[in-house]
């Protein structure tokens, strides 16, 4: 469902995506792991059509970023790391705006919204403010705002920023109950966050693309050093030339 093929963006001089290929197919959950700058929200925002790439393609359910990004935003539910809500009104009226954003009324509408209330746990929030809701409860009014127009990929960027532990728990358990029909591309800095889900990682440093992993796989290599998973990748990006 998302194919990147040999992507490479630059600003003037500056590389800060290049030649990244990885494909994410339906079923899939992929973390996608790098430290501050390593050019993750660059190709974070090519994936969602706000930048084009310099060189290489996207398509995402079978359509070209560049060429069709109207057909590529349909296909795509995006949760940014801050959370766009308007705070002044209230959760189902925010359903309700953000489902005409995308077209839906009537009775697809109100099947649409019925589904999201109930998969992302709402019903004890319909009419409350959103700035009186809880951390937890607000990434859950995003997501659904999110998978509204039923779009068969999804992209999270830092879902977890902010919330407590028991929040965390329960997210990555929803988040795990939405895999079936979509591909889902998990953004994150904390690893232990991304391997709790994911079942392959991405891994991005200085621009480059230094893995494409299955979890089990990266595992199996850490314990076979005698590392733990963390200090392994860590090894990773030491070894491309990065930082710790």
């Amino acid at each position: 469902m998302i194919h990147v093929e040999n992507v490479t963006k630059r600003f003037g001089a500056v590389t800060a995506v290049d030649s990244v290929s990885f494909a994410i197919g339906e079923g899939e959950v992929v973390g996608f792991l790098g430290k501050n700058g390593a050019g993750k929200s660059t190709l974070l925002k090519m994936l969602c059509t706000w930048l084009l790439p310099t060189r290489g393609r996207i398509t995402i359910a079978g359509h070209d970023a560049a060429r069709e990004p109207l057909a590529v935003r349909q296909a795509i539910g995006y949760l940014p790391e801050h959370n766009a809500l308007y705070e002044g009104m209230k959760v189902d009226r925010f359903l309700r705006f953000a489902g005409r954003l995308r077209g839906l009324d009537g009775a697809r509408y109100a099947e649409r919204r019925d589904w999201v209330v109930e998969r992302c746990g709402l019903e004890a929030v319909l009419s409350r403010w959103i700035h009186q809701c809880s951390k937890g409860y607000r990434q859950r009014i995003g997501v659904a705002a999110a998978l509204l127009h039923d779009p068969p990929v999804l992209i999270l960027d830092e879902p977890t920023h902010g919330l407590d532990a028991l929040q965390v728990a329960a997210f990555r358990q929803f988040i795990d109950g939405l895999r079936a029909g979509r591909a889902i591309l998990f953004s994150s800095h904390v690893l232990a966050e991304v391997t709790s889900i994911s079942q392959r990682l991405l891994i991005i440093n200085d621009g480059v693309l230094l893995a494409d992993t299955p979890v089990a796989t990266l595992r199996a290599q850490a314990t076979a050093r005698g590392v733990d998973l963390e200090e392994a990748l860590l090894d990773m990006v030491r070894a491309a030339g990065g930082k710790s």
